[in-house]
């Protein structure tokens, strides 16, 4: 345990406190010295003992003011966290629904490459035979022509 002389209201109190907690308990009791020398000054002399209750009473009203706050900071942080997960939850259902439609394009692109390849070459054998045709019409019609 360490000991730590404090100041308050031109008294020095002996405060003991863990090791390593020195500072911060300087530091509370400065703030509280502040806090009470200031009602003092606005209040005027009522006796130390009111002035006490009176500061303790308003540490402790910004102490609750504080948590109040506190809550309802965490129960916002959690809200924004479920809508958080929700947007997240869209997202990759937005994502798997794009990536099924982009597969059904590709797959519906290969069918359509395919029936364009099977009319391409039935286009070619039709020409090839309606060519034939034309020649083998041409000869029978006219022996004297020689068509390459």
């Amino acid at each position: 345990m360490a000991n730590v002389n404090i100041k308050f209201n031109g008294k020095e109190y002996l405060l003991s406190c863990e090791d390593g907690q020195e500072e911060h308990l300087e530091e509370l009791s400065s703030h509280l010295s502040q806090k009470f020398s200031s009602l003092k000054n606005s209040l005027g002399n009522i006796g130390e003992n009111k002035l006490l209750l009176i500061t303790s009473i308003t540490t402790m009203d910004e102490y609750f003011e504080t948590k109040k706050k506190l809550e309802k900071q965490k129960i916002e942080i959690q809200n924004l966290i479920s809508k958080f997960k929700e947007l997240k939850s869209l997202v990759y259902n937005y994502k798997d629904e794009k990536e099924k439609e982009i597969l059904k394009l590709s797959d519906n692109q290969t069918k359509l490459e395919f029936e364009i390849q099977n009319q391409k070459n039935n286009y070619e054998d039709l020409i090839d035979t309606a060519t034939k045709e034309i020649e083998n019409f041409i000869q029978k019609n006219n022996p004297d022509t020689n068509i390459q």
